[in-house]
């Protein structure tokens, strides 16, 4: 195939139309004209950008269902005896370490774009840490909680929820181990790093979608 050959954009849509009118960080994750022939990344990171938008209306589905519980069992969301969820100090810092992940994971994006390898090593191996930090404080958690997964509805949907936020944390930090291991590979990222750009928006989703689940679980008291 030609370098520079230019895809057909056969969508009904006019998609380049709008794309102008959308804020530069944005336009990077769709394709121009269809994109071009060449550009592995902006095509990847175009279909990425469609497999989290999937992955949005799972957690919304799951929000949805939460909220809708919660108005109709008001008076009887909490069992006896069970105190439900609090917001700790512990719970306000794994909090703040995850989101500030994201100020961090950034950087470390933009130090490979400029080709400083090793401060991004050490920016993305920071990520790691962080993400690690609030998978092992979301298990402390959980072990110290008075209810469990079978207690009634407030166990059910808080471990559905967090449970199913924190394996997307998971695969985030595997993902990035993956992506710092392959750093060591002499020239892997000369042709592209959209593994690297594809993890940075995985954990900016993740980021957010925690940003849902701590005001509905930790701000919204019975």
């Amino acid at each position: 195939m030609n370098r520079g050959v230019i895809h057909v954009d056969e969508s009904p849509v006019p998609l380049e139309r709008w794309r102008r009118y959308l804020p530069n960080w944005l336009k990077r994750f769709l394709p121009v004209r269809g994109g071009r022939a060449e550009d592995h990344h902006g095509k990847g990171m175009f279909g990425f950008t469609v497999f989290l938008l999937s992955e949005s209306i799972v957690f919304l589905s799951f929000i949805f269902t939460y909220v809708g519980l919660r108005l109709t069992h008001s008076g009887n969301w909490l069992p006896p005896g069970v105190s439900g969820p609090e917001l700790s100090t512990f719970v306000i810092i794994n909090t703040v370490v995850l989101l500030s992940s994201s100020f961090v994971i950034q950087p470390a994006e933009n130090a490979l774009k400029r080709g400083r390898l090793v401060r991004f090593r050490w920016l993305w191996l920071m990520t790691i840490c962080m993400g690690t930090y609030f998978l092992i404080a979301q298990g402390i958690e959980w072990s110290n909680l008075n209810f469990r997964l079978s207690t009634g509805l407030v166990g059910a949907t808080f471990y559905v929820l967090t449970g199913f936020h924190s394996l997307h944390v998971l695969t985030g930090v595997i993902l990035q181990i993956t992506m710092l291991v392959r750093s060591f590979i002499r020239g892997n990222y000369d042709q592209g790093h959209f593994g690297v750009s594809a993890s940075t928006l995985f954990w900016h989703f993740v980021d957010i979608i925690w940003v849902f689940l701590f005001s509905l679980l930790y701000l919204w008291q019975p």
